[in-house]
């Protein structure tokens, strides 16, 4: 398994990979304006044939605060260990960007939990509530979604 940053080609592949998980909530919806302008704060994991498998990305709420986003694995490669590598990878990245806190929304809490994050309050994120506001506001919602942090600094 290799983590990688993807290529203007995998963008395409990127979004169908998280919009494949939009309806059942488990993903936001992305456009492929979005994953290009992400480009660098995307990471894959790609398969044999060199298709994407595992995508997510960096989202910027702040010069110290950052989303992981978009951590979407096909049904295939799910159990692989890949959303922990996406994970560590986008981790990584931040630190070295500066960021000092790392925060995540999402259904998977053995995974953010095992990754070494904490519940928080998603009300501590007022940016991502007013971003949901905007695009979103079932997410607002969603009683069992759970907010993660991890201090980086």
């Amino acid at each position: 398994m290799r983590v990688q940053r993807p290529n203007e080609t995998d963008i395409q592949q990127v979004v169908s990979l998280n919009n494949k998980y939009v309806a059942a909530g488990l993903t936001l919806k992305r456009t492929e304006e979005f994953a290009y302008s992400h480009l660098a704060d995307y990471r894959v994991i790609r398969d044999a044939d060199g298709g994407v498998v595992a995508c997510a990305a960096l989202d910027e709420y702040s010069p110290t605060i950052v989303e992981l986003v978009s951590l979407a694995v096909t049904q295939d490669a799910q159990g692989l260990g890949y959303g922990k590598a996406l994970i560590a990878a986008l981790e990584k990245l931040a630190r070295k960007r500066g960021y000092e806190q790392l925060f995540a929304v999402s259904y998977s809490d053995d995974l953010f939990l095992s990754c070494g994050f904490e519940h928080a309050e998603l009300s501590g994120y007022p940016e991502k509530i007013a971003r949901y506001a905007k695009s979103d506001t079932s997410e607002l919602e969603v009683g069992e979604k759970h907010c993660f942090m991890k201090k980086l600094g």
